[in-house]
């Protein structure tokens, strides 16, 4: 049975005192060729009462292209703020993937927290009702913002790449929290799948039917991955500059 996701985790993370809660997902890992991507989903605790999981949703990979885009605008609107940020393929070949996947994750967050204004000494107003009954308030008193972020999969590349020299500033660091198949069980993060896999299948699409150079790789059908179509044009003509040279790609 396919998991549904739900937002248990966001929930518990509110009960934590996290003011701001962030999913995040990674597409293109696995690719040949072109960038790969990170979508953010932010979700604010106080609002979290009162949201539901947007019908049909799911991680992207078990959605088809058509549900995909259809679910995009919707997810853009459910969220407080959400982006997607990348990493080129030049930048996986020099980085490698953890840190590229690092870095294109804090280039997502944070794009999430200018779209909110938001900066290293936000302070949220004192709550207007007991403690008790607001998920994720922790007093009546201001307080600085505190943010979490749930990440797909076993590896935090996330604080990894906090602070390094490639790393873009962020207003406000964020707790992070990973799970294996968050993706298919946390609201949050399914989101955020969908986001990063519409936004990559998008630039995939139009840099294949932009340029003739291109066009024998299939990436329109492929989004650069490794077809026997793309691996055979590759042994054919050659890699092109998207493509990611440090990798076997024939």
């Amino acid at each position: 049975m396919r998991l549904k996701p739900t937002l248990h985790l966001e929930n518990d993370l509110a009960g934590r005192g996290f003011d701001l809660i962030v999913g995040f997902d990674e597409v293109g890992r696995g690719a040949l060729a072109g960038p790969v991507m990170v979508g953010a989903a932010a979700i604010w605790a106080r609002q979290l009462a009162g949201c539901a999981v947007p019908e049909g949703l799911a991680d992207s990979k078990l959605l088809t292209e058509h549900r995909r885009e259809a679910l995009f605008e919707p997810l853009q609107a459910w969220c407080a703020a959400g982006a997607v940020g990348q990493a080129s393929n030049a930048e996986i070949d020099d980085w490698g993937i953890s840190h590229a996947l690092g870095i294109a994750a804090l280039r997502a967050l944070n794009s999430v927290e200018r779209q909110l204004d938001l900066q290293p000494d936000t302070i949220l107003p004192p709550s207007p009702t007991p403690a008790h009954q607001m998920i994720g308030q922790r007093g009546t008193s201001p307080q600085l913002l505190r943010i979490g972020a749930i990440l797909d999969g076993p590896n935090d590349y996330i604080t990894k790449a906090l602070n390094t020299f490639d790393a873009p500033e962020v207003p406000v660091e964020a707790h992070v929290t990973t799970m294996v198949k968050a993706d298919q069980q946390c609201a949050t993060v399914a989101a955020a799948s969908v986001l990063a896999k519409v936004t990559r299948d998008r630039l995939m699409v139009s840099i294949a039917r932009g340029n003739a150079l291109y066009q024998p790789y299939q990436w329109a059908h492929n989004k650069g991955y490794g077809s026997a179509a793309h691996r055979e044009a590759i042994a054919r003509y050659g890699a092109t500059d998207l493509h990611r040279r440090s990798w076997h790609l024939v």
